[in-house]
């Protein structure tokens, strides 16, 4: 029995070490691969890309707009539950639109 269990713990050693070898080969491998792709890609390819700025610049123009949306609801929902008057929600809707 003990030299069947040595067997079977010397087999598990060997199989996760060749596994662990076999997933960091791959790894460089697919490094390796990527860096060439890098490498071929033509010029004209590499400088098509949009600047950084562009897509934040509509950002803050979005998240004000989803801020002023959000309060409108708010207040519509107040003047739902009775505690705004007609007044006074026309008063905090036009300050939140300005």
């Amino acid at each position: 029995m003990p030299g069947l269990l040595r067997g079977v713990a010397r087999t598990a050693v060997i199989s996760g070490t060749a596994t662990a070898v076999s997933n960091r080969v791959s790894r460089r491998q697919a490094g390796r691969w990527a860096e060439q792709d890098r490498e071929w890609q033509p010029s004209y390819q590499q400088e098509a890309a949009p600047p950084a700025s562009a897509p934040g610049a509509a950002q803050p123009a979005a998240d004000d707009m989803t801020s002023k949306i959000d309060q409108l609801k708010q207040l519509g929902d107040l003047k739902g539950q009775g505690l705004l008057t007609d007044e006074e929600f026309e008063a905090q809707k036009r300050q939140v639109l300005s």
